[in-house]
């Protein structure tokens, strides 16, 4: 057995004992002595900043594909080029994202708003480049005909219907896979591409757990805990403790 599924199976026992003994049905608790395995930290994937470049040009010029993947290309380059620039200029969900409606963009304040888990309605800011692949997106969509139930989304199917989190799996891994096939990309990893850019730049790991969207600020240290190593590791030669008078 894996060492996950070690301590699942270690969780389940803890757990039914833990009803006897609470219950006084025994009067020791064998499960405590049970160890745990520890499990490895599986490192984040995401993509380095050559990759995010490559990616946003094989979305616009759709070079790599297939034959049959090119034939429906310049259908849905507008689309595609606005979700994926969307998806990485700010690190929604995908789930966010599909959810959006076309009155849910507002760039008089350059921000979207977004229905977070739990029902939580926020508005998350995008920057020009965001601005710049969603505009011409939104002037194409003003001039379409939905399927009935569909008028109000964003961002739309072949079919005239809103888009699925499963279509816009299939679509960021049909581009990721041209540029960086050895990784396994998809939207959510994205949105760690987007977090860890951000982490970077501003050093703030508040900041990215409310972008992100995250309720807890320990799930963010934990992602990014790698980072928050590499960023003590470069605070060692900041101090200086004499002053060279050379």
């Amino acid at each position: 057995n894996s060492r996950p599924s070690i301590k699942r199976k270690g969780a389940s026992i803890r757990t039914f004992y833990k009803y006897f003994y609470r219950d006084q049905l025994i009067e020791t608790n064998p499960a405590d002595l049970l160890e745990m395995p520890k499990l490895k930290e599986k490192d984040i994937i995401r993509l380095d900043t050559n990759e995010v470049a490559d990616l946003l040009d094989e979305v616009e010029n759709g070079e790599k594909l297939t034959r049959h993947q090119q034939a429906f290309h310049d259908k849905t380059e507008l689309r595609d080029e606005a979700m994926m620039t969307l998806l990485l200029g700010t690190g929604i969900r995908v789930s966010e994202c599909v959810g959006l409606n076309i009155y849910d963009v507002d760039f008089n304040n350059d921000g979207i708003h977004i229905h977070r888990k739990g029902g939580k309605e926020v508005t998350v800011y995008f920057g020009d480049e965001v601005e710049e692949a969603l505009r011409p997106y939104m002037e194409w969509r003003k001039h379409q005909v939905t399927e009935p139930g569909h008028e109000e989304a964003l961002f739309l199917s072949l079919r005239m219907q809103r888009m699925s989190v499963r279509s816009v799996q299939y679509m960021v891994k049909k581009y990721a896979k041209t540029v960086t096939p050895t990784k396994h990309i998809t939207p959510h990893k994205l949105r760690s591409t987007y977090g860890t850019t951000l982490y970077k730049e501003t050093g703030d790991i508040y900041l990215v757990a409310d972008v992100l969207g995250h309720s807890d600020v320990n799930t963010t240290k934990k992602h990014y805990a790698a980072l928050e190593d590499e960023r003590r590791r470069s605070a060692r030669n900041k101090v200086h403790l004499r002053t060279d008078e050379s």
